[in-house]
């Protein structure tokens, strides 16, 4: 995957830009505040249809957009994989509220759903915000988990939006037995839940499958890459930890798994591969013996939306008891061993983005982790210091200044 050409208009602080490249390394300088990390997020937008730090998407939209007749955003792309080349782009256009945005997707001229996009410029992306993998809440590993997996299979793409769609419609009866005070004796009701059942059951099993065996794909990368980065001080694993038994831990305390901050490496069966079939069973028989807490709660209590991901280093808790050093370490191995897993399994390399990363840096991680970008087909990274680059690696690289906006390539 290499990307050609980037063209913005009213995309967060900048009005009109385009952009060629030709390198593999491309670097962005700049000071803070100034819009590098905008150019990354305009292109990981392509990449996911999903805006990075915006709550809504009319938060993308430069304010001055406003003196245009129609307001309006455009992101588009010019990428090559092998011989073919497409263009991709996202237009953001009013609604008529004053509030909420159309987003109109084109692959190639041609309007699609935005879930086309999935797959077409696969990126990876690594801020620094993306300490939250370790030490943020549940749902910020589950998106990662959903982000890093739609881009490489459409089929959990599809399942994890069933199951969603699912989980409402369940919820809503969940409540409405609640309200009632109603028990699931009567025979319309156990038929109602059985439906809801099978059918939650059916899209939750294939997405915790998906997980487990992506995470056992990708854990033995992200500890290789983590030693390297930790100079061999520092072993860590990976836990996926469904808010059931899935049906790979007989041979352990399941609870202890999920609570205990110091753990030591991980039981065999968190290794094993997993079936749909098999999490199905478990995952029916599940809500089965707690349907009367389910209702009570008036929620769905058990499925891939309470999974979670614990990072260890060493047998301890990243999230517990690591330094931020440590925690931008592991969380950063995750991504490079995320960009292998998604090469081997879709046979192209996606796009590298990676964002002031060498900040926070000693000068073994950073020479560690340009020692990774050696199989990376393209690679477009920022920085607010030309230094942080060692000057061979500078005279590969397609330099760029950033200010207030504005980008002025820089000679070679």
């Amino acid at each position: 995957m290499f990307l050609k050409h980037l063209s913005l208009t009213h995309y967060r602080n900048y009005q009109r830009l385009e952009l060629d490249f030709q390198r593999r390394f491309v670097l962005f300088q700049g000071q803070n505040a100034q819009g590098k990390t905008n150019l990354l997020e305009a292109i990981y937008f392509l990449s996911t249809s999903k805006p990075v730090h915006a709550q809504q998407e009319r938060e993308v939209v430069d304010w001055q957009a406003i003196d245009e007749p129609i307001p309006y955003s455009r992101v588009a792309a010019e990428l090559c994989s092998g011989e073919r080349t497409d263009t991709v782009e996202i237009i953001l256009t009013p609604r008529g509220d004053g509030i909420n945005f159309t987003k109109q997707v084109k692959i190639n001229g041609v309007s699609k759903r935005s879930m086309d996009l999935l797959g077409l410029m696969p990126a990876v992306l690594f801020l620094p915000a993306d300490i939250k993998l370790v030490d943020g809440s549940p749902s910020e590993r589950r998106r990662y988990l959903d982000i890093a997996l739609c881009q490489i299979d459409r089929s959990y793409c599809r399942a994890l939006s069933d199951f969603q769609k699912v989980a409402t419609q369940r919820n809503s009866l969940l409540k409405q037995l609640r309200e009632q005070s109603a028990r699931p004796q009567a025979d319309s009701t156990e038929a109602q839940l059985r439906f809801w059942d099978e059918k939650l059951v059916a899209h939750g099993s294939a997405v915790i499958a998906r997980r487990h065996n992506f995470i056992g794909q990708i854990e033995t990368i992200a500890r290789e890459r983590h030693a390297a980065l930790s100079n061999e001080r520092e072993s860590l694993a990976l836990y996926y930890l469904p808010s059931f038994n899935p049906g790979n831990l007989h041979e352990v305390d399941f609870a202890q798994i999920k609570d205990s901050p110091l753990l030591p490496e991980p039981p065999a069966g968190l290794r094993e591969p997993l079936t749909a079939a098999t999490v199905a069973e478990q995952y029916l028989a599940k809500l089965r013996s707690r349907r009367a807490r389910e209702i009570a709660a008036g929620s769905t209590l058990y499925g891939p939306h309470r999974d979670d991901l614990r990072l260890m280093a060493n047998g301890r808790d990243l999230r517990t008891y690591g330094s931020r050093g440590q925690q931008r370490t592991a969380a950063l191995a995750l991504k490079l061993a995320e960009l292998q897993v998604s090469t081997t399994s879709t046979g192209r390399s996606p796009l590298l983005l990676l964002d002031d990363v060498m900040s926070e840096l000693d000068e073994h991680r950073r020479s560690t982790l340009l020692s990774a970008l050696a199989g990376v087909e393209q690679a477009i990274i920022t920085t607010t210091d030309w230094e942080d680059f060692a000057p061979e690696f500078r005279t590969q690289a397609q330099r760029f200044s950033v200010h207030a906006g504005t980008v002025e390539a820089l000679a070679a």
